[in-house]
Formats: C-alpha cells, sequence, structure tokens
C-alpha cells in the first residue's frame, strides 16, 4: 500500500510540473504591434550637406514621431561605399523595413539585394536603383521637371540663344531623368537654343561655382544655364557675379529656401519645387502602410511647381 501511494504521489508531481513549464523561448515571431515604437525603419540618405535632403529627413522624422515609430537615419556623406555600409549595418540591426536615397543608382542594387535576402522590405525616395527588388518608390517626376524647366528657359530666351547645363552626379537616377526632360525638350521644341557647355558639378555648390567658373572663361557668349539643383545654380551665380558677367538667366531645381529667396532678389529666374518635406512624409507613411498589411503603389508620385517671382 505504501508502495502503491508513493507511486501515485510520484505522478502526481510530474504532471504538475510539465502542466507548469513554458519550456524554450519558441514563441513565434510577430510583427511589431501597428504604431508602435517597436517599429524601426531605417533612412539612409545621399547627403545631409544638401539643405533639399535636411528638409526630406526632417519631413520623414515628423511622419515617424506621428506614427509612433522609430527611425534611424544614416548619412552617406555622398559616399556610396559609405551607404552600402550604412544599409548593411541596418541589415544587421533587423530594422523592419529601410527607405534609401541612393547616392549612385547603379552601386546601392547590391546592397538592396542584401536586404531582400534577409526579408527587409526596401523603399526608394527621390533617386530610383536600377536592380533589386523595391517596394515602392517615391519621387517627383524629374523627367518631366526637367521638361518644365527646359520650357521655362525657352520661353525667357525667346527661343534662341547659348545655354549651359550643369549636371548632377553621374549615375544617380534625378540627374539622369532631369537631363533627359530637359535636353529632349530643348532638341524638339526650342531648337533655337544651343547647349554649348554640359558638365557635372555633383549636386554641390562650391563645386557649381568652380566649374562655371572654367566654363565662363572658356565661353564668351552665355544666355541662360539650368542646373540639375539649387545648389549647383546657387554656385554658378555667384561665379557669374565674381567675373562681372550679367544678362545671363538661370534656373534651377528643387526650391530649397536659399533659391527662392534668389529668386524673390531677381538672380534666380525661375527653380522647380519638389516638396522633400513631403516627400519625406510620404515616404514614411507609406513604409508604415505596407508594414500594416495594406497595398502600397509602385510608383508615388510626389507633385511639381514652378517658383518665379
Amino acid at each position: 500500500m505504501k508502495h502503491l501511494m508513493r507511486a501515485i504521489i510520484a505522478l502526481a508531481l510530474v504532471t504538475l510540473a510539465a502542466c507548469t513549464n513554458t519550456g524554450p523561448a519558441t514563441s513565434p515571431t510577430t510583427a511589431p504591434a501597428q504604431g508602435s515604437s517597436e517599429i524601426t525603419i531605417g533612412l539612409v540618405i545621399s547627403t545631409l550637406n544638401n539643405p533639399f535632403f535636411v528638409t526630406l529627413r526632417d519631413g520623414a522624422q515628423r511622419a515617424a514621431d506621428a506614427a509612433g515609430v522609430k527611425l534611424t537615419i544614416v548619412d552617406a556623406q555622398d559616399d556610396s561605399a559609405k551607404m552600402i555600409a550604412g544599409i548593411e549595418d541596418l541589415i544587421t540591426k533587423k530594422v523592419n523595413a529601410l527607405i534609401i536615397n541612393p547616392t549612385d543608382s547603379d552601386a546601392v542594387v547590391p546592397a538592396i539585394q542584401k536586404a531582400n535576402e534577409a526579408g527587409i522590405p526596401v523603399f526608394t525616395v527621390d533617386r530610383g536603383a536600377n536592380g533589386g527588388t523595391v517596394v515602392s518608390h517615391i519621387a517627383s517626376d524629374n523627367v518631366a521637371g526637367g521638361r518644365m524647366a527646359a520650357e521655362f528657359l525657352c520661353k525667357a530666351l525667346g527661343g534662341k540663344g547659348k545655354v549651359v547645363e550643369l549636371q548632377g552626379i553621374a549615375g544617380t537616377s534625378a540627374a539622369r531623368d532631369r537631363g533627359q526632360g530637359f535636353n529632349e525638350y530643348m532638341s524638339t521644341s526650342c531648337q533655337g537654343v544651343e547647349i554649348v557647355a554640359q558638365q557635372t558639378a555633383d549636386f554641390n555648390r562650391d563645386r557649381g561655382l568652380r566649374v562655371f567658373e572654367n566654363i565662363l572663361q572658356a565661353q564668351p557668349e552665355i544666355n541662360g544655364v539650368f542646373a540639375h539643383n539649387d545648389e549647383m545654380i546657387l554656385g554658378a551665380i555667384q561665379a557669374a557675379e565674381a567675373a562681372g558677367r550679367s544678362g545671363i538667366i538661370f534656373v534651377g531645381f528643387d526650391a530649397i529656401d536659399d533659391a527662392t529667396k534668389a529668386v524673390q532678389e531677381g538672380k534666380l529666374a525661375a527653380t522647380v519645387a519638389q516638396q522633400p518635406a513631403l516627400m519625406g512624409q510620404t515616404a514614411v507613411e507609406t513604409v508604415v502602410k505596407y508594414l500594416k498589411g495594406d497595398k502600397v503603389d509602385a510608383s508615388i508620385p510626389v507633385p511639381l511647381s514652378l517658383v518665379t517671382k
């Protein structure tokens, strides 16, 4: 009888232990709660040395704060190697999604493919990528913006004259598309205008100044200038003022604060406005929407407008 009682007690203890044991941590992985701070979005920006991208970042941050998600920002400083390293670091940290503003549309592809392999959804903003799987691209229609600038400059010149094009960083979709729109319009709808120089100034104000200084020395007659962004056109205006060259019509792209001020002062004839804050905001909102399980469009345009005095 004693042996039977001991057996019953032992069996009861084993059963109780089995019922209370939680076992190893094998609970299924679930997506972070919608709108919770557990969601982390990586934002990789080409450079924060450009006011346009600072405004884009600020718009993204405000949207992240409003949605209650964490935004981790990487400044690639216009260096593709730093951009790739930054993306790989965010992959290692297992962010929930990536928003990338490429320094180079080709160079960024392997990093996007690594994110794809890690199961991290990728979105691009302002500048696109030439490969990898991208859920959605949020940007202005840069080809249309280039045409808009060309049409304005053509009319301002009366359909004839000598024009310079200051190009952005080679390999970026923004430089390619803005240049495409500008040159297509000039070649088909403004054939009285001659493009006498096309040089890259890397979207940088100092480079714009130095490059245009050299062009001024080589070209005794220049009637108009289009630059792929405002930083370069503002540098070109400085160069022209220093050289005492007047009567040149300048057109930029981005509508940063310094450019809109230059428009009001009459130094800059026009600039194409992209709304970078709205671009950053839309990018974050699109990511949050996607992470909630909603469908998003593969291409999301942000409206353009022309700023003149």
